[in-house]
């Protein structure tokens, strides 16, 4: 098997742009072996492929190996003939692989000496200098042990290759450039870098710096943005928002006006839309996100500058030059605005940073983090950043009847800790005095929408209930910002609200529905209800039959129908069991308690939201019901807008269905039928012409049975004969050998099949099909096994069959002496 990974590399994104050999974006090659090939082979391919293939010259080759491998030095030396003094041997740091328990092995690299131009100039340089002179461009893994975990090891039985060889490094050998920017299609990007900023590379340090970051950065953000990833501030989308906006600052101090970073990304779509077709077809989301993004940081500098100027008339109140850690963290940290931006800004007034404070800053923050991801409650839940808000603040919802409030935010927070503001592109939790917004809670998913002020807007993608009676608002700033105070405007999407209640309602009605139909024993066990569909959980001792489904889907499109009003009532919680509403399971309720009644049909005690009136559900439609533990059934079902969508669906699959076996959708079934009963004789009628095919082309090969100590062995070919084919000839010649072994080899397509077949008696002799077929797969270039009286193979050099079968006589030969 071998691999062109696509890979994105960020531990060392500090020296990206500094060196010629630092970059993010690279394509790892790998070839793998999962038993077929190990040591030997591996070497000698690696040597055959970078010479004779890739052309490099041999003498310029060193290879290393682990320092306690000398099965692998030896392969180096004895077979392949490097002397003994070109060989480097290496500790475990540099030529093992291992990450902690599990399969481990050495190394074996290969160096390339790209001349003494790129030394160091030292008298000891050689392979393993920290210099650019010696160049990994192989690494041969031998996955041969596996760790316990506490540094023992022990063989495994089936050793493995894995290979991994940079692309850039290669180009940049075979190309012979200096480094990993000035390969042919880096350098495309580099000059067209060059050609935005009016400048040329390599005329000055600090230029060339800024030209290597932003041709780096925006090759890694395509392809980042091509499969899928967006910009964020947690995880892989903070890796790709960190590159952009380091894109971003460079592409300004290089003096590129306006925006540019998604007409840089055109060019690294043309020069790599051949080995990767994906960026073309997403060159659209690619350009949008590019832009967006970049408009997004450039709003931030623009806040960042006018509060750091707000700081500087302190500083200079104050007679200070320096300003302080805290300050220089908090515009990096709340507002998003770069360190290295602030520094440059202060220097050129003649001012600068506490650069240990930031640092302290910095290091506090990372730590108060850590001690959150690793402190528990006293409930044993993980302690929140929501843990830390003042128990005082509490929200009040208001939402049953309205879908917009207006309030105050009473408190902001990002993932890791309270903030006074919350700016363009941040991720947080807006939490306020009065909300619509209704939190997930009893089933019902939350709300989502939007939140407000003037020039700032705010989007909910969850409503989360919080401790003392708190409700977050969790999203992102889509524009402006949001401060501590500020009165806001909070608006609940109005559809997707709508589409929740109707699903919600329609459980209610399916809760009484099948205590109905199957009995008082039913209570409901869970339930999930969104905008797209409800799941419904109960108690049921066995799955329900079709009738039973139609008569409950029957009963909750009647009282749909019905056009029930729904009231909703609050009162105490006795008064509600004296009107005999259902509880829901494992709920606990307080002294007030909402009762939901649907007209005589349905009584229930529900905190969520509904409909006015069961009409405006439309339908309901039962699309699976399943077991999901013991006693337990779950019921997902549809109704109004996503019920239609499923008909349409349907209806389009059915159409397409027709089209494709050339009926109309009445006749579908009709023509299956017909089509499946002539398959079915064509089938038959091809497995017998199939048989004679294959015995005639057998002919009389009785007359080949070799006997072998004792055991007789039929080794032959066939034409033109697939494995089913080849076991069926199998069980044939067994009957007519009576006792013995078979080997039947046979080319079709190009391909060869390999299959052996051995009888009990044979068996005890010694005789094993698995091994047979393991020890002679690999003349016909490929590899199988099986069990000791079946085992097949399959292999792509049909020319070593003659060779194949051959072996399989000697083997035969060593299992039964």
């Amino acid at each position: 098997m071998t691999t062109c990974q696509k890979c994105i590399r960020t531990g060392d994104i500090e020296n990206i742009g500094k060196t010629a050999r630092h970059g993010t974006f690279f394509e790892m090659l790998g070839n793998f072996s999962f038993g077929d090939y190990f040591k030997t082979e591996a070497i000698h391919w690696s040597w055959e492929f970078l010479t004779e293939v890739v052309g490099l010259d041999p003498d310029r080759l060193y290879p290393s190996v682990y320092l306690e491998d000398d099965e692998a030095f030896d392969i180096w030396n004895k077979e392949m003939g490097i002397p003994k003094e070109r060989i480097f041997r290496f500790g475990k740091e540099d030529n093992f692989w291992e990450h902690g328990a599990g399969p481990c092995g050495p190394c074996s690299e290969i160096y390339y000496d790209r001349g003494e131009k790129y030394g160091c100039g030292s008298p000891d340089c050689t392979v393993g200098c920290e210099c650019d002179r010696y160049i990994e461009v192989w690494n041969n893994v031998f996955t041969q042990f596996n760790n316990d975990g506490h540094g023992n090891y022990t063989e495994l039985e089936h050793k493995n290759i894995d290979t991994g060889m940079g692309l850039e490094r290669l180009a940049v050998v075979v190309q012979e450039v200096d480094s990993l920017f000035t390969v042919d299609t880096n350098k495309a990007l580099l000059d067209r870098v060059c050609e935005l900023a009016h400048t040329k590379y390599q005329e000055n340090h600090e230029t060339d710096v800024s030209l290597r970051i932003v041709a780096d950065h925006i090759k890694s953000c395509t392809f980042m943005i091509s499969d899928g990833i967006m910009p964020s501030n947690e995880g892989r989308g903070y890796v790709l928002r960190r590159l952009l906006r380091r894109a971003a600052r460079h592409g300004k101090k290089l003096g590129i006006e306006g925006k540019f970073m998604a007409e840089l990304s055109k060019t690294v779509i043309a020069l790599s839309k051949d080995g990767y077709p994906e960026l073309e077809e997403k060159s659209a989301m690619i350009f949008k996100v590019l832009s967006e993004e970049e408009d997004k940081f450039n709003k931030t500098i623009d806040q960042g500058l006018a509060i750091l100027a707000d700081m500087e008339t302190e500083m200079a109140k104050n007679n200070e030059t320096v300003l302080s850690g805290d300050n220089a963290f908090k515009l990096y940290d709340t507002y998003g605005f770069p360190i290295d931006l602030t520094r440059e800004i202060l220097e050129e007034k003649n001012l600068s940073l506490d650069e240990d404070g930031f640092t302290a800053a910095m290091k506090k923050q990372k730590e108060q983090a850590r001690a959150a991801r690793k402190t528990t409650n006293y409930m044993g839940a993980d302690v929140t950043v929501y843990q830390s808000i003042d128990p005082a603040v509490t929200t009040e919802f208001d939402g049953y009847g309205k879908l917009a409030e207006e309030s105050e935010i009473t408190v902001l927070t990002t993932e890791t800790e309270i903030v006074e503001a919350l700016t363009d592109g941040q991720a947080g939790t807006i939490i306020v005095k009065k909300t619509p917004f209704y939190a997930t809670m009893g089933g019902q998913q939350a709300d989502v929408g939007v939140i407000t002020a003037q020039d700032a807007e705010f989007t909910v993608k969850d409503t989360i209930k919080l401790q003392g009676g708190k409700v977050g608002h969790v999203g992102y700033v889509t524009k402006g910002m949001f401060k501590t105070g500020d009165t806001v405007t909070l608006k609940v999407d109005k559809e997707n609200r709508e589409l929740t209640e109707r699903n919600h309602s329609a459980t209610h009605l399916l809760h009484k529905a099948l205590r109905t139909v199957l009995g008082t024993h039913v209570e409901q066990a869970g339930s999930l209800v969104t905008k797209d569909r409800l799941r419904f959980d109960f108690t049921h001792f066995s799955a329900m039959t079709d009738e039973e489904i139609a008569a409950v889907e029957k009963l909750v499109n009647d009282e749909i129908a019905a056009a029930l009003p729904v009231e909703t009532m609050v009162m105490t919680l006795d008064e509600a069991k004296k009107t005999g509403a259902m509880a829901l399971f494992g709920e606990k309720y307080g002294d007030s308690v909402r009762v939901v009644k649907m007209g005589d049909f349905s009584t229930e005690l529900c905190g969520g939201t509904h409909v006015d009136n069961t009409s405006s559900i439309s339908a309901f439609k039962i699309v699976s019901e399943a077991g999901i533990a013991a006693g337990v059934r779950r019921i997902e079902a549809l109704t109004s807008t996503g019920l239609m969508n499923y008909y349409k669906e349907m209806e389009k699959e059915l159409h397409e269905a027709a089209r494709v076996v050339k009926s109309t959708p009445s006749g579908l079934t009709a023509k299956l039928e017909s089509m499946l009963d002539e398959i079915k004789a064509l089938h038959s009628e091809n497995e017998k012409l199939k048989s004679k095919l294959a015995n005639d082309s057998l002919g009389d090969v009785m007359n080949q049975v070799q006997e072998v100590n004792g055991v007789k062995l039929l080794a032959v070919q066939v034409k033109d004969v697939d494995m089913n084919g080849l076991r069926n000839l199998g069980d044939q010649l067994k009957e007519k050998l009576g006792e013995g072994v078979v080997v039947i080899a046979s080319v079709q397509d190009g391909k060869v099949n390999l299959m052996a077949s051995v009888t009990g008696e044979a068996q005890k002799k010694g005789a094993h099909a698995g091994n047979l077929i393991k020890a002679i797969a690999g003349l016909v270039g490929g590899g199988g096994g099986g069990r000791p009286n079946m085992a097949q193979a399959g292999g792509k050099n049909p020319a070593g069959i003659p060779d194949a079968l051959k072996k399989a006589a000697e083997t035969v030969q060593e299992q039964t002496k």
